[in-house]
């Protein structure tokens, strides 16, 4: 795959905390399934493309969401290393606006492609889905500015409906928050053998949990009030990802194929 001339290092996917990715320099990516604008910058001494997830003419709902071509373009910039962010419910009671550093998923989706291997067999190693050293760098951020957070597993549904009452008590039997954009982009990030870890913001309590109504504008709001300390916690696991990496994330594929 041809490598961009930015030989970018580190790809932030979904733009949570970058209100002002607009004044980034934009690149366009061709890939395979599409064209993904990328907006590149520099933090900490490291060459960084944001990719926002909902992007377009209008806000891209998470079952439209181009994700072989967003996680391809990473890929192609040169870019080993991801942090993803994700708006999620809570089923465990967490506060809102606390963060998990997600440990696994569970997939519930059911219309997305899911894989760039269409024409032969290649069975992608997710026993580890997240990466722990960059996992390890998001807590050690989210412990310095002194934040609540936790660990837990993740439930992706297909949207972009909320989920039922019935559904959440269902998954929070085996997942400890619930969104709608975080799968299949880490399997297509294994894919790719790329380091992929993921910090999610609790923005309301899942469907059944209160008797409140679950809206999207609570979700916007919870948002854009945190917006300043997820940029510091990206800003600051940046800078502490290592060049060289130590984790299995760049062996996934190995033995894989048939």
């Amino acid at each position: 795959m041809e490598k961009a001339a930015e030989n970018v290092e580190i790809a932030v996917l979904g733009g949570v905390g970058f209100n002002s990715y607009m004044e980034f320099e934009s690149q366009p990516v061709h890939t395979p399934y599409g064209e993904v604008t990328a907006y590149l910058t520099l933090l900490k001494g490291k060459r960084i493309a944001l990719i926002p997830r909902h992007a377009g003419k209008n806000h891209i709902p998470p079952h439209k969401i181009n994700y072989r071509a967003n996680i391809w373009a990473v890929h192609a910039l040169g870019a080993r290393s991801v942090i993803s962010t994700n708006s999620v419910g809570s089923m465990r009671g967490h506060s809102v606006g606390s963060f998990v550093v997600l440990d696994d998923f569970i997939d519930f989706t059911r219309n997305r492609p899911s894989t760039f291997y269409d024409d032969t067999t290649v069975h992608v190693d997710v026993s580890e889905p997240y990466c722990p050293e960059i996992s390890e760098a998001l807590r050690n951020a989210l412990g310095k500015q002194g934040i609540s957070y936790t660990t837990g597993i993740y439930a992706c549904t297909e949207g972009p409906r909320f989920e039922t009452r019935a559904e959440i008590r269902m998954m929070s039997q085996f997942a400890d928050v619930v969104g709608m954009t975080g799968v299949p982009e880490v399997i297509l990030a294994k894919e790719l053998s790329l380091c992929y870890a993921s910090l999610a913001i609790v923005t309301n309590q899942a469907c059944g949990m209160t008797s409140q109504k679950l809206t999207a504008d609570e979700v916007t709001e919870v948002v854009g009030k945190a917006q300043d300390a997820i940029f510091e916690i990206i800003v600051d696991t940046i800078e502490n990802i290592q060049e060289t990496r130590n984790c299995r994330c760049r062996f996934a594929k190995e033995g894989a194929c048939l």
